[in-house]
């Protein structure tokens, strides 16, 4: 058999072979075995340099477009197996489009983080920095430092949770205060929002809750600073025409120190089963540093002077959406957190 009826041959055994193919891996098979390196094809063209110039120049010209032919089919051959194969996946995955979807339903902030957030803004707007520090603190920080005593009933075990090392879970963010203090000189303007930990558990108190606690240092800070501050505060939250007074108190670590009440917001001053009858609801404690505070971090308390205010972010929020029971906080029920859409 001469070379040109050895082609025509090729040609058509490649032809029977594409048909037989039915995967790429048998393509691949039928590709190796005409076009590659030992393939028949190969083997034909090297016998090419026995030919006289005119046969070769025939022979070369038929060689190159079987060549062309023959990659053109495989090509083809692969386009339609790969086809093939990608209708076969998309019948096996394919998805009912018609089919109802899955409705995801829009989360709702948790009211207690959405009052945190709210409190942080409003003191944000004021100048103020947010200051973070460890809820496992060490006693020097939660107490001493604060210009609370050895014998001090809040240092009771009864209302502090104490760990086996030595060191409890911070009863409020105070020592956030202290460890500024310590890293900054004044001017200091900050919050410390964060969870805090007590030995109480009933309808209005929570062995564990949230506070904010604000401190300011300057020269010439006085009680009128703090006044204004709380008092734009205040009225942020619950409105301008919200009533507020101060009353005197006592806290460890500053002096003077005062409550301070708003108008009750359920009976809007009328006296209710809220607020026992007087018309005020308590929402936080606050007071000039006491000097000793001062000291303890070395500032000049003759050139500084500061004020100091804590308040439980748990109370704001019950008291600003009329909520009995602080339980009801913490019980992760759905119907009660989707009430709240909407406010962050």
């Amino acid at each position: 058999m001469g070379l040109k009826e050895e082609l025509l041959t090729l040609k058509e055994e490649i032809t029977k072979n594409l048909e037989k193919a039915s995967n790429i891996q048998t393509l691949e098979e039928v590709r190796t075995q005409f076009l590659g390196k030992k393939g028949r094809l190969k083997h034909i063209l090297k016998t090419l340099g026995k030919l006289s110039p005119e046969e070769r120049k025939e022979i070369g010209k038929l060689a190159n477009s079987i060549k062309e032919y023959i990659e053109q089919q495989i090509k083809e051959k692969e386009n339609i197996l790969k086809n093939l194969l990608l209708q076969e996946k998309l019948q096996k995955e394919k998805v009912d489009i018609t089919l109802p979807s899955f409705w995801l339903d829009i989360g709702a902030s948790h009211p207690v983080i959405s009052t945190l957030v709210e409190i942080s803004e409003i003191f944000l707007s004021m100048g103020f920095s947010i200051e973070e520090g460890p809820e496992i603190e060490f006693e020097e920080y939660n107490f001493d430092m604060l210009n609370i005593p050895k014998d001090h009933p809040a240092r009771d075990m009864q209302d502090t949770f104490f760990l086996n090392n030595g060191m409890l879970l911070r009863t409020h963010t105070s020592p956030v205060q202290i460890r500024t203090m310590l890293k900054r000189n004044p001017p200091i303007a900050m919050i410390a929002p964060g969870r805090v930990y007590r030995k109480d558990a009933d309808p209005t108190h929570s062995p564990m809750f949230h506070q904010i606690e604000g401190l300011m240092i300057d020269k010439d800070i006085t009680f009128k600073d703090l006044k204004g501050i709380l008092k734009i505060f205040l009225e942020n939250v619950f409105g301008k025409d919200i009533p507020i007074r101060f009353r005197p108190s006592y806290f460890p670590f500053t002096e003077p120190s005062a409550e301070v009440d708003i108008g009750c917001t359920v009976c809007k001053g009328k006296g209710c089963r809220v607020c026992k009858g007087t018309g005020w609801l308590e929402i936080l404690g606050c007071g000039m540093v006491d000097p000793n505070v001062f000291k303890a971090v070395d500032i000049d308390p003759e050139e500084y002077t500061g004020f100091a205010f804590g308040l439980g972010i748990e109370r704001i929020t019950m008291l600003k959406y009329q909520i009995g029971d602080i339980r009801i906080l913490f019980e992760n029920n759905m119907n009660f957190n989707n009430q709240f859409k909407g406010l962050r």
